[in-house]
């Protein structure tokens, strides 16, 4: 019996260590502005020094920039996944526009309408995403570029319970620099 509680503290400590750590993020900062020196670095001490603000190379365009004049949202019908045939126009512009931007990184967002549960709703988001996702990667973007991820219900792009506003919550969207 002394044996259980002990067992019982290893799988506890085990579990906490697999899990990950929560991710840190940087702020952006703005053109001409220095950051503060961190551990003990001296501002302008030497190129690529920690603390040194500088600007990050890019390949043609704008690392992070969604290509000009072409939308960055794909609409779908109701409790489906596949991608409607209106859309593969905008598909093929942004998988060009990620072939030529090796740099570039999208996260493809799945969302759906508030019908059904949560749980279905999280699983249709990223069936939703990862049809984007496997029409871009036909087209030309690059694996690295791409990662997912479902909202379900949960990030409405239109409040309300009539077809009007489920038509627009139905949608992936496409985020750049992310």
């Amino acid at each position: 019996m002394r044996l259980l509680p002990a067992l019982l503290i290893v799988a506890v400590a085990a579990g906490l260590a697999g899990c990950p750590k929560k991710p840190t993020t940087v702020p952006e900062s703005g053109t001409g502005t220095q950051t503060a020196p961190q551990d003990g670095a001296t501002a302008g001490a030497g190129a690529g020094q920690v603390g040194e603000a500088r600007e990050l190379p890019s390949e043609g365009a704008a690392i992070g920039a969604a290509p000009a004049g072409v939308a960055t949202v794909i609409y779908f019908d109701f409790d489906r996944s596949d991608i409607r045939p209106e859309f593969t126009g905008l598909i093929n512009a942004h998988a060009r526009h990620l072939a030529g931007a090796a740099g570039t990184r999208v996260r493809l967002e799945g969302h759906t309408d508030e019908r059904g549960s949560r749980e279905y709703n999280i699983a249709l988001g990223e069936r939703r995403a990862q049809a984007v996702r496997r029409a871009l990667m036909l087209q030309g973007a690059g694996d690295v570029q791409l990662t997912t991820v479902s909202y379900g219900e949960e990030r409405a792009a239109a409040e309300g319970s009539d077809e009007a506003a489920y038509e627009k919550n139905r949608r992936v969207e496409i985020v750049y620099g992310q």
